[in-house]
């Protein structure tokens, strides 16, 4: 083996105290590059931004041109609404997450409440959410393009902020009383400990998000409200249209598109980030075959990091004196006066409980008024159907997708190979596979009611796969060792160290795979295709139909009982396991 010994960059003499001082290294091609490439996407970022500001007619909506040459052009529009709804996410991720994981009394809100967002399927609320966003900015493009960027947030914001809790309420008890020791503030605690302590999860999750994404956007794109047709510029935009007319040319180059966009983006912004999240990884020693990008390594050779950091100092330091002030310090004790929490909790309680029956009694005196509560028996039913669906599916997706999982995660080269593709294949529309699955079910007799599970795999088997795969990737490299240096392989590795390690980030994509399966049946259970349309029993088909019809006292309860199955099954079920999760298989 051949050691080599890292340059260190020239030094000075100092003529005071003859000190040696390191010289600042001049500016290579490479720095030139990094600049040229930054101005490039700024310059792009701001003329495809133009085009979300033109002037806007709702009567007058020009048709998407299906012309092949406007791909590339469309492609941009979608990434960039893409990356500005993953920010939102971002953003949402740690405010939402960090009030629920640090106030136990707006967790018994926040925690439910998330439980019932993600399962609020967004595609019934589309054309309500076009019409308030086009009124707020009218004569303008914008309002669409809000609507857009807000149907896509609603797909990446609730696996993100469920994995970044998980992280948060399953930190060591050791880091908690290091951060007080230190006498950190809570602001500190934030950026120095919990974050980086789910950094990969949350790249993982990011990744897993920003697949889901490709899927809303493509039905979010284009869209029908009150008999009038609204669409933005993109590649789902694109895609509806040439469904629409059956047009399999045209199907075919969106979905190269499609594919080429993904992995560029893979290659220059989730590729290097996977790679530089390995740092955070907790272990002792240092793993000898770690993740590796082209890109990260590229900009590593760069002095521009090392410059931004410089010229970003004043603001940074500016904002973290202003996240002292309003988080305070880290000094309280964990434990509470039981008498006094005992009678907080009894308010805060009563008066949550009040807020809510008083806003589900004026629900049902809605639905009294309009249908009857006899409205609700149809969806109840359908809801089991259903529900049953959503079982088969996460329990065939547990099976198969979290021993590929932990393969993939295990292995660096492995994880460099299969990213790409996973990304694909997780961020493949379900709606590009209408013409295949109409063409499938039709030709091979199987009826809709079974094959739909496998459309709605397509937008959740997903979360059990990345997570799988970010919670071997975060099993530390030291007790892999310990594993070899004893012996420990076969079942009984899998026993004493794999599961136990992956089981929280398993309970995090279990959770939100079960809440995309509800979501993906409003898509998967009803298949339309060149005139040809395929229609399955349950609750998807229910809710897609009240949307189409504009039935808002069905639509309302279709979606209320979707989120009462989707509750209490997180209740009865995921919580219990989230917590065992805590208590026994936080590292």
């Amino acid at each position: 083996m051949r050691i080599t010994e890292r340059r260190r960059p020239a030094a000075r003499r100092t003529g005071g105290g003859g000190q040696l001082v390191p010289t600042r290294r001049r500016l290579s091609w490479v720095d030139f590059a990094v600049a040229a490439a930054v101005l490039v996407i700024g310059y792009l970022a701001l003329r495809v931004g133009k085009g979300t500001t033109v002037n806007f007619d709702p009567a007058d909506v020009p048709d998407v041109d299906t012309d092949p040459a406007r791909l590339p052009y469309y492609a941009a529009r979608s990434v960039l609404r893409m990356f500005i709804a993953l920010g939102a996410s971002v953003v949402f991720t740690f405010g939402y997450a960090y009030a629920a994981a640090r106030s136990r009394r707006l967790e018994r809100i926040l925690i439910p409440a998330l439980d019932i967002l993600q399962s609020v399927p967004v595609l019934g609320f589309l054309s309500v959410l076009v019409t308030f966003f086009v009124a707020l900015f009218p004569g303008s493009l914008l309002g669409l393009e809000c609507a857009v960027v807000f149907a896509i947030f609603t797909s990446q914001a609730w696996n993100m902020t469920f994995g970044f809790y998980a992280t948060l309420t399953s930190l060591p008890r050791e880091l908690d009383e290091v951060s007080r020791s230190f006498g950190f503030s809570r602001w500190m605690r934030f950026w120095r400990i919990e974050v980086p302590a789910g950094v990969i999860d949350l790249v993982w999750n990011g990744m897993m998000s920003f697949a889901g994404g490709w899927f809303m956007l493509v039905a979010s794109e284009a869209v029908s409200v009150s008999g009038h047709d609204y669409a933005v510029p993109g590649l789902g935009s694109y895609a509806g249209t040439a469904i629409g007319e059956g047009d399999l040319d045209k199907i075919g180059w969106c979905i190269v598109a499609m594919t080429l966009t993904i992995v560029t983006v893979n290659f220059l912004f989730w590729r290097p980030l996977t790679a530089w999240a390995e740092k955070f990884k907790n272990e002792q020693s240092e793993a000898t075959d770690v993740q590796r990008s082209y890109v990260l390594d590229f900009l590593r050779r760069s002095q521009w990091s090392t410059l931004l950091g410089r010229a970003s100092a004043p603001a940074r330091e500016g904002l973290g004196r202003a996240g002292r002030v309003v988080l305070g310090r880290d000094d309280k004790a964990l434990a509470v006066d039981p008498v006094r929490r005992r009678t907080g909790d009894l308010l805060f309680g009563l008066v949550a409980c009040a807020v809510l029956l008083w806003g589900l009694y004026d629900l049902l005196r809605y639905l009294q008024r309009e249908t009857g509560l006899g409205v609700f028996g149809e969806p109840l039913w359908l809801g089991l159907i259903t529900f049953v669906r959503v079982v088969v599916l996460v329990a065939a997706a547990t099976v198969v997708w979290v021993p590929i999982g932990v393969w993939i995660g295990s292995s660096p080269r492995l994880t460099k190979i299969a990213q790409p593709v996973v990304q694909v294949l997780a961020s493949f529309p379900a709606n590009l596979l209408f013409p295949l699955a109409v063409w499938f079910f039709l030709k091979t007799g199987l009826d809709i009611n079974i094959g739909c599970v496998l459309l709605m795999a397509l937008g959740a088997q997903w979360y059990v796969l990345f997570n799988a795969i970010a919670g071997a990737m975060a099993i530390p490299t030291d007790l892999k060792e310990a594993m070899d240096d004893l012996g420990v392989r076969g079942l009984q590795r899998w026993k004493r160290l794999i599961l136990p390690a992956v089981f929280p980030a398993y309970v995090t994509g279990g959770i939100t795979a079960s809440g995309g399966a509800w979501n993906a049946s409003i898509v998967g259970e009803v298949v339309t295709f060149a005139g040809t349309t395929l229609t399955a029993t349950g609750l998807g088909a229910y809710i897609f139909h009240a949307t189409e019809a504009g039935d808002f006292p069905k639509l309302i309860a279709g979606i209320a009982v979707m989120s009462l199955y989707v509750v209490g099954l997180n209740r009865l079920f995921w919580r219990p396991l989230y917590a065992l999760a805590e208590r026994r298989y936080s590292m």
